[in-house]
């Protein structure tokens, strides 16, 4: 039986633009090559779904077109997924800056879209995998569970992030098969790593997680760092990751409410020791080894006002250069996918193939940490399922 609309990956945007072009009433049927739907969704927020962010606008998000997602997050902003969300009676939390956690657990956010799809008519097929897709005056997939025809296709396959959960370039390969060009892609919100003198100096310090403003590529993010074995994560890293290019250097103010020089003013012409006083304002571990590498630790009458003031300038700037990142193995998202030049902001349909669509992080739009992708996923999901 030929559909009106298949919806190749049951992920965050695949479920969202099924369940809204099943309202309409067309026949959709929702493709999902793994054993389970929303596996991203799942995981997501420690198990308890960040499924949007309050404050979610266009700013908070990265495209070679900043102007492309404007469209479809001002058609369906994070107040109509909340409404969704309170509908189904699942209780949340806001944790801090705007992002919104489940109480329970994630799993309830994919119960709520399967629900929605149920009520619509949507019709699912698991562990179905996509060969080839042809396209004459319809699109034909064959699949290992048979071929099937439809007259608009969504493509909602998702990055490149988290292949261990079943990621992977189809999509990409998709778009590039019907002649779309693709921006170039790489991991996003991605811990970063040091050279190996580096990770030897700060071995001691993994699991330590210090307050910061880190800034790369224009852009400061406050939040934690976080000290791994290999480099740096928490969520102040992962933002700035999004930023610069690879190699670019981090600067990171340790002390982004205080003033060092004015910490230093109050002990100077005394016994006491430089990590003693820095040990009052960031944690023991760090500042023991952070001296050790970069000023070493005496009585503070020992100091020049000149290299107190060098101090205090690596304090608020200090310049980290890393080597590379963990990859997509540990990547929230993928930055780059189908060129946005390409779709219509509208509908997301492909501008020279019609009735041929792509939504999600396989499109060229990559929001912050924070509950910003999934915002995303529902907006573009959306925007497409109106018009499929």
């Amino acid at each position: 039986m030929k559909r009106d609309v298949i919806v190749i990956g049951g992920g965050a945007a695949g479920l969202m633009c099924a369940l809204t072009a099943g309202r309409r009433g067309r026949s959709v049927l929702l493709i999902e090559h793994a054993e389970r739907l929303g596996k991203k969704i799942l995981i997501s927020g420690g198990g308890r779904c960040n499924f949007t962010n309050v404050s979610a606008g266009p700013e908070n998000f990265l495209s070679v077109n900043p102007d492309f997602c404007k469209s479809a997050l001002a058609r369906f902003n994070p107040a109509d997924f909340i409404a969704l969300v309170e509908h189904h009676g699942i209780p949340y939390h806001e944790k801090k800056l705007g992002q919104l956690f489940c109480d329970l657990s994630s799993r309830q956010i994919v119960e709520l879209l399967q629900a929605e799809c149920d009520t619509a008519g949507v019709e699912i097929r698991l562990n179905c995998q996509v060969g080839a897709v042809r396209h004459d005056a319809d699109f034909q997939l064959d699949t290992n569970l048979g071929p099937f025809e439809c007259d608009s296709l969504v493509v909602a396959t998702g990055g490149l992030s988290f292949p261990k959960i079943g990621a992977t370039d189809f999509g990409h390969r998709l778009a590039r098969q019907f002649g779309l060009k693709l921006t170039a892609t790489r991991p996003g919100l991605v811990p970063l790593t040091f050279s190996a003198e580096e990770q030897a100096a700060f071995a001691a310090l993994s699991g330590l997680s210090i307050d910061s403003v880190v800034s790369r590529g224009g852009r400061s993010f406050r939040e934690n760092i976080l000290f791994t074995h290999r480099g740096l994560s928490g969520p102040a890293i992962l933002q700035s990751s999004s930023y610069g290019a690879e190699g670019d250097p981090l600067h990171i103010n340790l002390l982004p409410d205080k003033s060092a020089l004015e910490i230093f003013a109050a002990y100077r012409g005394t016994t006491r020791e430089l990590k003693t006083v820095l040990a009052q304002h960031l944690p023991q571990r760090f500042v023991q080894e952070w001296c050790a590498r970069f000023a070493p630790s005496r009585p503070m009458n020992r100091y020049t006002p000149a290299e107190l003031e060098a101090v205090a300038r690596r304090l608020h700037d200090w310049e980290i250069h890393p080597v590379g990142t963990e990859g997509y193995a540990k990547a929230e998202v993928t930055l780059g996918g189908v060129d946005t030049g390409e779709l219509s902001s509208k509908t997301m349909e492909c501008r020279r193939v019609p009735s041929l669509y792509f939504i999600g992080e396989v499109v060229d739009v990559t929001g912050w940490l924070g509950g910003y992708n999934f915002q995303w996923a529902w907006a573009s999901g959306h925007a497409a399922g109106q018009f499929v």
